[in-house]
């Protein structure tokens, strides 16, 4: 199963100023346009509980699984779209993700699921939309301290402002 990472980052690398603070105001056309592209192929995308408030509605033709502890938690939207929720550790998620056949996993956010997947060495691709804004302070992409070596794949122009870099993750240690 191939599990990637999307985000939308400013320049400076934050991906929120706060924890309510929604990307909606600030990401450009066309990374909302990669984001619903590459996370409907993918069938399933993975996001907390301040992620999935933050969105207008469940992602349409997507599978939504939130990390809430109850379904009083979940944003107003719950009632529409397919969606899950789950306390499941990432490794446990992914492996009963696989056995219902799925092929791709979207972790769509924010920074403590970027951080509980990239830890349990789960991640296989990080997309970052580069966007041109600075906030000077924020919501990093990892809650912790990450050390992970990467290949970049692609780097290109989503919008004139807008780079989007493709990474692969690379998972020998040894190069660490």
């Amino acid at each position: 199963m191939h599990t990637f990472i999307i985000a939308a980052v400013t320049a400076d690398g934050f991906i929120a100023r706060h924890s309510t603070h929604s990307p909606l105001t600030w990401r450009s056309q066309g990374d909302r346009q990669f984001f619903i592209e590459r996370t409907k192929s993918a069938k399933v995308a993975i996001m907390g509980l301040n992620t999935a408030k933050s969105s207008k509605r469940p992602l349409p033709g997507r599978i939504n699984i939130i990390y809430a502890n109850d379904k009083s938690e979940l944003p107003h939207w719950a009632e529409y779209g397919e969606w899950e929720i789950t306390q499941e550790d990432p490794t446990t998620l992914i492996d009963r993700l696989r056995q219902a056949d799925h092929k791709e996993v979207a972790i769509c956010g924010g920074s403590q699921i970027y951080t509980m997947f990239m830890k349990a060495g789960l991640v296989d691709t990080i997309y970052l939309s580069v966007e041109p804004w600075l906030f000077g302070q924020g919501l990093h992409l990892f809650k912790e301290d990450i050390e992970q070596k990467l290949e970049l794949v692609q780097a290109k122009n989503l919008e004139e402002n807008t780079l989007l870099l493709e990474y692969k993750v690379i998972n020998d240690k040894t190069l660490l």
